[in-house]
């Protein structure tokens, strides 16, 4: 289904245990040329709460990256979070700007594939808790113990934006890149039909080094 962004792009969407995916709006959408190649770039916008309707507070929005035409079966896809210290500041701390690079020359080179950009920052605690996660590990703290000391599960993202946004978009089946087993599971749980997992551990140095083991170790990443 394609809509504008004055309607909400809705199908039915019931899932077991998890209910109807939650509604988004596809509000604007180009095409842009990058450094990898052609894209087409969508931006969908959560509707606001109703009792948070107040003009100064800004929706939510997400992005899909696209390269082809994503409809039907076995696109290449990657769910993908913010993280604006790595893709903007180019901190070393992790592999995410790496990733994000390698997921979109993978899907140019594949001539047909999407990314679901969710503004779900620091595994979802938010780009001020996250700052202080960081604090923590400069005093000794993994990442997951730097989230339980500031009250926080070890990731608390919610995949159902993408489940609704890979809806939009007719996706009825795809390759996922990860290494993340729990992201695949939330994914299912939400009805994605997902045809098998491309792995995408793309860089390992002195600076990632413990943050990679310790996904592995304590989140259960894949190898």
């Amino acid at each position: 289904m394609r809509v504008d962004g004055s309607r909400f792009a809705l199908r039915d969407s019931s899932v077991n245990g998890r209910g109807s995916k939650p509604p988004v709006v596809r509000y604007a959408e180009t095409v842009i040329q990058t450094r990898s190649g052609l894209l087409r770039l969508i931006v969908y916008r959560t509707p606001l709460h109703p009792d948070n309707l107040r003009e100064d507070v800004a929706p939510e929005e997400h992005m899909a990256i696209v390269a082809g035409d994503p409809e039907g079966d076995d696109v290449l896809v990657r769910i993908h979070s913010e993280c604006w210290t790595g893709e903007t500041l180019g901190s070393l701390k992790c592999d995410c700007r790496e990733q994000l690079e390698h997921a979109i020359e993978a899907i140019v080179k594949n001539e047909r594939g999407l990314i679901v950009y969710l503004r779900q920052e620091g595994r979802g605690i938010g780009l001020g808790n996250k700052v202080r996660a960081y604090a923590l590990q400069n005093q000794g703290a993994d990442t997951v113990e730097a989230n339980a000391i500031l009250g926080f599960a070890p990731d608390l993202r919610d995949y159902g934006l993408a489940a609704a946004i890979l809806d939009d978009l007719g996706v009825t089946s795809l390759r996922l890149m990860t290494n993340n087993p729990e992201k695949m599971a939330d994914l299912e749980a939400w009805g994605v039909r997902i045809l098998g997992r491309v792995p995408h551990w793309v860089s390992r140095h002195e600076h990632n080094r413990q943050y990679l083991d310790v996904k592995k170790c304590k989140l259960g990443h894949y190898d």
